[in-house]
């Protein structure tokens, strides 16, 4: 089959469908504390795979990615009273997960808070269908964790972001496709 080369996938056959790029934005969530902010997800059909994920979402209409930060959260978490700061990194990403294949550009904003309590109640069906819970964890607690966590390098990230603050322009991630 003829592969061809395209901006936002890499290789591709022709066979292959052209997958749209969702739009995403995810928030790096700290407390006071500097912990973060981390939703348990599964894939709905297999329970027992499982990994660890910042709250975010793709954007909806006319929305900005700013826009859409604050709404996923306040829709994930129950936590609406934060100050966003800067992108902190961008990155692509795919991954199949409840029966189809996701493309996203991803955008991360660093965001602080004083609230730790979060309620779920805003959250999508799909959402309730695989997020099992949400979790505040330490820089520690992260760098000693062997379960998943997306993106993988966040343990490292986060460490760097905590001893040199934000970069001075986002820091584009590698891509990682599964």
């Amino acid at each position: 089959m003829p592969e061809r080369l395209t901006p936002e996938h890499g290789p591709r056959t022709e066979a292959e469908p052209a997958v749209a790029v969702r739009q995403v934005s995810r928030v790096i969530l700290l407390d006071p504390d500097d912990r973060i902010l981390l939703l348990h997800g599964f894939e709905p059909d297999d329970p027992t795979e499982t990994w660890w994920f910042t709250p975010g979402g793709g954007l909806e209409g006319e929305e900005t990615r700013e826009e859409a930060a604050r709404r996923e959260l306040a829709e994930e978490t129950g936590i609406t009273d934060v100050v966003l700061g800067p992108v902190l990194w961008k990155r692509r990403c795919a991954f199949p997960f409840d029966g189809r294949r996701w493309e996203q550009d991803e955008w991360y904003y660093l965001a602080r808070t004083d609230r730790t309590a979060t309620h779920t109640e805003g959250q999508t069906a799909l959402e309730r269908r695989s997020v099992s819970g949400l979790k505040w964890w330490t820089s520690e607690e992260l760098s000693a964790s062997h379960e998943t966590v997306y993106p993988t390098r966040l343990a490292e990230l986060l460490r760097t972001l905590l001893d040199e603050g934000p970069p001075s322009a986002p820091v584009l991630l590698e891509t990682e496709r599964a």
